[in-house]
This record gives structure tokens, sequence and C-alpha cells, in this order.
């Protein structure tokens, strides 16, 4: 699979990565088949997962997801070397809920069993704040991020669901490569609120979560005539139209699907060999919501 530098890094990342939501929260498959999917991914030429300490049931659960991500990199038989994953903290889970927290002593706390969580020998090559909390200043929340760069835990800062304005004071503060914001067919806020436009200016890779629309979506895919005719035409997934259509939007996209089973991976894969002409996106981006 071809490969993208992380921002202004030299990280290099996998055009598509795989996102692990699914396989750690309610409906989260068997310990053994998330690690056949994380496995599958890796054969394919992902390097790059996504995921976050809130991802799993609930807060006695936390962290579930990087441990699973631990434990299957452990268990890999090829190279895991180039691998990166990318964590996130800064949303708890109370009664399986989402709910922001951005005190620095919960964000520094979470952090460090992220650090261990995925192994504790290396640092994490990016952490993200997963959400901006009202109840403290960017700075005062990032102000752990930036300790733990000094200190070794994490090597890159990013940033998820912030507006221009705040990925800027972010940066007045700590140096940022990152951005990741919901961007799908039904949900294209960051092409018209500057987002992506300053993601391209900045050299800041953005990764758009829930690109297929999430579990509640994505199955209406078929229902967008656009989508599904091509999909037709070419051959291949409604699925890997969009992803496709994402790609082409912006060369700073690298979208994360999620996956529960191997298959799945297998398909989002497949999309990085989808092209999509000019025309093709203009038609998709006339049909679908704005």
């Amino acid at each position: 699979m071809e490969t993208k530098k992380l921002g202004k890094t030299d990280v290099k990342i996998s055009e598509i990565g795989l996102g692990a939501m699914p396989m750690s929260l309610q409906s989260r498959p068997p310990e053994s088949e998330a690690i056949q999917v994380i496995h599958k991914a890796l054969d394919l030429g992902v390097t790059l997962i996504d995921t976050a300490d809130s991802y799993c049931k609930d807060e006695s659960d936390k962290h579930h997801s990087e441990r699973l991500l631990a434990k299957a990199l452990k268990q890999y038989n090829g190279d895991t070397s180039n691998i990166t994953i990318a964590t996130k903290g800064g949303l708890m889970r109370p009664q399986g809920s989402w709910t922001r927290n951005g005190n620095p002593v919960h964000l520094r706390e979470t952090i460090r069993l992220s650090f261990e969580s995925l192994g504790g020998e290396k640092p994490i090559t990016l952490w993200q704040y997963h959400s901006p909390d009202p109840d403290y200043s960017i700075e005062a929340a990032l102000t752990p991020a930036k300790e733990a760069v000094e200190q070794g835990m994490i090597r890159y800062i990013g940033v998820s669901n912030f507006s221009v304005a705040q990925i800027k004071q972010a940066q007045d503060f700590v140096e940022i490569v990152s951005v990741q914001n919901q961007y799908n067919p039904w949900h294209r806020n960051p092409e018209f609120d500057g987002v992506l436009e300053y993601c391209e200016q900045e050299n800041l890779t953005f990764f758009p979560w829930s690109p297929l629309g999430g579990s509640r979506r994505h199955s209406n895919l078929e229902d967008i005539p656009v989508i599904a005719n091509l999909a037709k035409e070419k051959g291949v997934s409604v699925y890997q139209i969009v992803l496709a259509w994402l790609r082409a939007k912006s060369d700073c996209i690298l979208p994360i699907p999620g996956a529960s089973k191997p298959s799945s991976i297998e398909s989002s894969v497949a999309a990085a060999k989808v092209e999509l002409s000019e025309a093709e996106v203009e038609q998709i981006d006339q049909k679908v919501a704005t």
C-alpha cells in the first residue's frame, strides 16, 4: 500500500488506516476475532491504527482497545516496527455514555495509562486530544501532552473535533500534526467550516472519523443513487466509492474506516485502488448533504 507522511513529520503511514473502535464497544467481537482483524490489516499493508482510551464498554473497561492492540501486535508473526498507533484521550464513558473531560489532572493520568496499555516500551507515535472541554482552556488541557512529549511518552500531538480557531489556539502552545473531525456524505462540515482548507495550508493530516457514516448510516449508502450507480459501474462496493471520494477531496485526507471482521478491512484497503474522476467526485458532491 502507498504511504503518506504524518503531517510535517518523517513518519510514514498507510494511505488508509484501521479504525479500532468497533472492536471494543458493547457490540465488540470476541477477542480472538478482533485480533484476526488486526492481523489481516497488517497483512494487507495497513500501518496506521486509530484508537482511544475511551474505546471500551464503560469506565471499568477503560483502555480496552489499547490493550487489545498491544496484544495483537505482540502475537503478530511479521514485522511491526513500522506500525503507528494513534490514540486519543479526553472522553469519559460513565455507564457507556460519552462525556468530555479536559481536566489536566485526568489527562496526565490517562496519557500515562495509555502509554502503559500500549506496552510502555516506546513513545506513543500520535496522541490526540479527543474533544475540547469548555471547562478548561486548550492550553491547560494540552499541557499534560506537552509534558509527555518532553518525558518521552508521546512523539507527536494531534487534535480532534476542533474548529479552525481552536486548532490555531493549540498551535500557539504545541506543535500539532493532525486533526480528526467527522467527515462523510452526511456530514461535510470540514469542507465548509475551513478546517480542511486549513489542514492543507498547514500540512496537517486530516483523519475523517466515521467516514462511512457509522453503524447507524453505513447501511444506507446503497440508498444514495449516485454512489450506488458508481459502485455498479466500477464493480466495487458503495463503501469503496465513499472512501475513494474522501481521498479524492484532498491530499491531506487519510480515512480510518472501522472494522470488526477481516472482510471489512479487506474491502477498505481495496478502496485505495479505486479512482474517481473530477466529474465523478462532482456528481457525488451535488447529490449528497452539504
